[in-house]
Formats: C-alpha cells, structure tokens, sequence
C-alpha cells in the first residue's frame, strides 16, 4: 500500500486529532482524502458503518462521483495523517494508477454489501421480510440514481413514511 500513497506524494498533507470530523454527511467539500496513518470511524445517519486504519483508503469519493454532498460522516478515532486531493476528477483523470485504485476499493466495497445482502436474504427466506430485501437488491441493481424505495404495508411498524 506505500506505493499507492507515492502517488500523491505532490498533494497536500493534513492532520487531524481524535474526534476531529474530516467529512460532515450532507456538506460538500469537493476533496478525496488518502489516509496515511491513523484511525477513522465513518458513519452515516449516526449508524457506525466502519473503523478504517488501512493506508492508502480514499474518502470522499463518492461525493466526487455522485457530484453531490457527502454521503457518510468520516471523524478521526486517533490522530490521522491524509493526503488531500483538491482536484479529484482532474487528478484522477491524469492518473490512472490512482484512478485504478479508487476503483478497486469500490469494488471491494460493493462486493462486501452484496455479499452481506446475499446473506441477510438467505437468513430471512420464508419470512415476510424478504420482500424488502428484494427491493433493496432491485434497487440496487436496476433502478436509476435518487429512487426511493418504499416497504410494502406488511413491513411498516408503529411509523409512517414521509412521501
């Protein structure tokens, strides 16, 4: 993994303390982070999804992609030291080796959700709460960006959907 952060030895370099949020869900900040060192938490909706202390992983990418806001929250756990990419489809376009590498941790990424999916469906099978895990995986797979998925009538308990 060092020589993948060679890559942006000509970017800059930050550092964050413990509790120290790098990317806010929902605000924008037009940046990919390369982690050096260190140790993050990423959540999103106040769900902690994961602990992060690889170095070479990228945050921010999907904002970047999607062209949109940030899509988790990534908050230092210990101090961490990121490479910082202030122009990411510029230097991701000049760079295919880092544009290859944002890509392969994508796919790691959606392997892990399709296979923890795969595994929730078969735990549910015969239950009424397949049909949700059907529409998440249809979502998934073949609806168009932004479409929201609504649970059958079946499945809501004691809430109610906003429309």
């Amino acid at each position: 993994m060092a020589s993948i952060l060679e890559l942006f030895r000509d970017c800059a370099v930050s550092t964050f303390t413990p509790g120290q949020v790098i990317l806010q869900q929902g605000e924008s900040t037009g940046r990919l982070y390369f982690l050096i060192a260190g140790s993050v938490e990423v959540t999103k909706d106040d769900v902690r999804l994961a602990t992060v202390t690889q170095p070479g992983a990228v945050f921010g990418e999907m904002a970047m992609l999607l062209k949109g806001p940030h899509t988790a929250t990534v908050k230092a756990i210990q101090t961490c030291t990121f490479h910082v990419v202030e122009n990411p489809r510029e230097f991701l376009s000049q760079s295919p080796a880092a544009c290859l590498h944002v890509c392969d941790l994508l796919a790691h990424r959606i392997d892990a959700l399709n296979r923890y999916l795969v595994n929730v469906k078969h735990q549910f099978e015969g239950h009424d709460h397949l049909g949700m895990v059907d529409g998440i995986l249809d979502a998934l797979l073949h609806r168009p960006a932004r479409s929201v998925v609504r649970p059958k009538d079946s499945t809501i308990h004691q809430t109610e959907l906003p429309d």
